[in-house]
């Protein structure tokens, strides 16, 4: 298994490393982490669905993460690690264990790489092979920019950040610190803007950037387009899946996440903590406030004022209103046929 530790660790290390209350078995040894039904006598798993309650009594895993409501039933099987938030302790374990099992970047500039003389490189930075860094372009300290990337003239990389293979980060964009870009995405390309005319379209030049703020993710393949005059703004903390697409002038609020192949028209402003499920789509020129959840597939049409969870392809409403009425489109056959059967009376 590629998460396997080489050198096994003991389970009072884990706790010392990231905190929990250890219920037995201080020096059994962890090398793997594992689901619940795959893990075995040295694998650490975790409980935090309800749905899957029924595993604990079967795994075979030598430690198992749980709530405080399941630290006995867990105890009588084995050792276990009780959290009031499973799900965020499996998270940080996650971070603990990957820091151990992958390989660890160099601090250098590969003999490849091509970097303007008036770049600035800050310290303990990789540039991997045939990464392009254009002219006036700032990198800072810690940043691991990959093979094949392109960091366009002017464009500011903050401390820490990560640029996986074939990044294109366009010109007079910019990145806060810690942040991870993953491969095939293109931050900065034109937004989508052109004049019709009866002889064709007029393209209008996106005279704006991308601002993205600090501890940010995105997601492979995914675009998000420079502004039209002012820039497209992905705030701190905004988390956004594969294969998105933000058009020009959007504005995402702090802590915001997207599901994978959502997609927003432009000068839409989404709110903070808000999120947008997989295959959604929002019109342009909408404001969605702080705290609305958008369900997968649905496309919204107007803005809404409201925080609340929202459903439908077409037309799109308050979720538990969405359900009902579409508990009664299943119902519509049976309806019609009864209907029918009353006429005849």
């Amino acid at each position: 298994m590629a998460a396997t530790l080489d050198s096994p660790v003991a389970l009072s290390e884990l706790i010392a490393a990231l905190g929990g209350d250890l219920l037995g078995g201080p020096d059994t040894r962890i090398a793997r982490i594992a689901p619940l039904d795959e893990a075995d006598a040295q694998s650490i798993a975790f409980l935090a669905n309800p749905r899957y309650q029924s595993q604990l009594a079967t795994t075979a895993a030598a430690c198992v993460i749980v709530a405080p409501a399941l630290a006995e039933v867990a105890a009588a099987r084995g050792a276990a690690i009780v959290t009031p938030d499973p799900y965020l302790y499996f998270a940080r374990l996650t971070q603990w264990w990957a820091a151990r099992v992958r390989p660890r970047a160099v601090a250098a500039i590969h003999a490849s790489a091509v970097v303007a003389p008036d770049a600035l490189i800050g310290a303990d930075v990789e540039i991997g092979p045939l990464a392009v860094i254009e002219s006036g372009a700032v990198i800072g300290d810690g940043v691991r920019i990959g093979a094949h990337c392109v960091v366009g003239r002017g464009a500011r990389i903050g401390a820490g950040t990560c640029l996986a293979p074939r990044v294109s980060f366009g010109f007079d964009c910019r990145i806060g610190a810690r942040g991870m870009v993953h491969s095939g995405a293109v931050i900065g390309a034109d937004g989508f803007g052109f004049a019709p005319t009866r002889q064709g379209y007029v393209k209008i030049e996106q005279l704006g950037a991308v601002a993205i703020g600090d501890d940010v993710e995105i997601g492979a393949n995914t675009c998000i387009d420079r502004g039209a005059l002012a820039d497209t703004v992905i705030e701190d903390g905004v988390k956004i899946d594969n294969l998105v697409q933000i058009a020009h002038n959007v504005h995402i609020g702090r802590n915001t996440a997207m599901a994978g192949c959502a997609a927003v028209a432009g000068s839409t402003r989404i709110g903070a903590n808000c999120t947008i499920g997989g295959a959604a789509n929002i019109i342009g020129h909408l404001t969605l406030v702080d705290g609305v959840h958008i369900s997968a597939a649905t496309t919204i049409t107007r803005s809404i004022s409201e925080p609340g969870v929202y459903s439908g392809p077409h037309p799109f409403e308050e979720n538990a209103s969405w359900q009902k009425n579409a508990a009664t489109l299943r119902q519509l056959h049976t309806l019609r046929e009864r209907i029918r059967a009353l006429e005849k009376k």
